[in-house]
């Protein structure tokens, strides 16, 4: 997710926070300390109250990225990659490189992060009840945590897409009729329907006169519509592209530079007369980097002339590079994660490809105008 900073990585996900999240998380601990918590549990003093909400909005955000491991490591446990988990207003977000190609998979993916919040919400019941009274600061974060994780269960256990409920709604409809398609498309009216239904909720709720709590479900419902619609486009082109590798899309010919090439000579012969914006650097055909227009940038016009390619390149080890028997569709996503306009090609570290977004979407549109699906592809592949 763009907007958001690396903080650490598990079992090769890298675990992201979102900028929002900063926000939340404030707003959270705020909320807590001069409002719930005071309410609660009287007699204690301020900093006590700031030290309950900073301290249950940490841990409150600590359980939403288990949740989101539990859905991570349960994929990775069933063949699909996991990119990436990201925190952000709304909780957190698991980037898995492709939908499971089952049924039986899509469930247990789906059911997995529910339970584990139903798990964290005992264990947190568990530590209220074995303080006693259940009166002191620990004891009231640890019932707080084991109230939320189990309103966070229930919450993400609403039959909507793309809400954990939604998939499981989606993955029962799909077993049961063997269509991936009609259950996504029910699944995405369901998620659709109760979007509506908080953003109605929210609007009565402002009238009431809670005006923050109405605002909040407004959000919520416009998130979930906005979440649901994109699931749909993305299954769509999941459907389209179902079958296609890289090989099939990527221009096999790019313009190429090699790494002691002078600055000056990169931008008036390549740069500006095929009006490119990056070029894969190459040596002997190996890919040893890419230039763009940002490092380029970084250098000042009078060093042009005595500035090679290869002193200012991002190197091979820092590029994201795919094959070309690689799925197209993920190739794509790479793209949208990594905020770049194209990707090396490469084959036993030759390159042998780029592939830009210009490709993809001259390649969507043409098989779309023509009506081709994946499905299509794959019976001639077949035939």
């Amino acid at each position: 997710m763009r907007g958001s900073i690396r903080i650490a990585t598990i079992r090769g996900i890298d675990i992201g926070v979102h900028y929002s999240w900063v926000l939340v998380f404030l707003l959270v601990a705020w909320t807590l300390a001069v409002g719930l918590f005071p309410f609660q549990y009287p007699g204690l003093s301020a900093g006590v109250y700031w030290a309950m909400g900073f301290v249950a909005s940490f841990l409150l955000f600590v359980s939403v990225l288990i949740h989101e491991l539990a859905h991570s490591f349960v994929a990775q446990a069933r063949g699909l990659g996991v990119n990436s988990i990201t925190l952000f207003i709304f909780g957190g977000v698991s980037n898995i490189s492709r939908e499971p190609s089952n049924a039986p998979d899509e469930l247990l993916i789906s059911a997995v992060g529910p339970l584990s919040s139903v798990v964290l919400g005992a264990i947190f019941y568990g530590i209220w009840l074995g303080l006693g009274d259940g009166t002191g600061a620990v004891a009231g974060v640890a019932f707080y945590l084991a109230f939320i994780n189990v309103l966070l269960a229930v919450f993400n256990l609403i039959p909507g897409f793309p809400l954990d409920g939604g998939r499981v709604f989606r993955a029962i409809v799909w077993w049961a009729t063997g269509s991936f398609q009609t259950a996504t498309y029910l699944a995405v009216t369901a998620g659709r329907v109760v979007a509506f239904l908080f953003v109605l909720a929210g609007i009565f709720i402002v009238f009431t006169g809670a005006f923050l709590s109405g605002i909040w479900l407004i959000l919520i419902g416009w998130f979930l519509y906005s979440a649901a619609g994109a699931s749909a486009r993305e299954t769509q082109q999941e459907e389209w592209l179902r079958g296609v590798t890289v090989g099939q899309v990527m221009n096999p010919h790019p313009s190429t530079v090699e790494p002691q090439v002078p600055i000056s000579e990169l931008v008036h012969e390549h740069i500006l007369q095929k009006a490119v914006r990056a070029l894969p650097v190459v040596q002997e055909e190996q890919l040893v980097g890419m230039i763009t227009l940002n490092e380029i940038r970084g250098v000042p016009r009078e060093q042009w002339d005595s500035t090679p390619v290869g002193s200012v390149m991002t190197g091979r080890e820092d590029l994201q590079t795919v094959k070309p028997d690689d799925d197209l569709a993920g190739a794509i996503r790479i793209l949208a994660e990594q905020d770049i306009n194209q990707l090396p090609v490469v084959e036993d570290g030759r390159l042998v490809g780029l592939l830009s977004r210009s490709n993809v979407m001259r390649y969507l549109q043409v098989r779309e105008e023509l009506g081709v699906t994946g499905a299509d592809e794959e019976r001639r592949r077949a035939a």
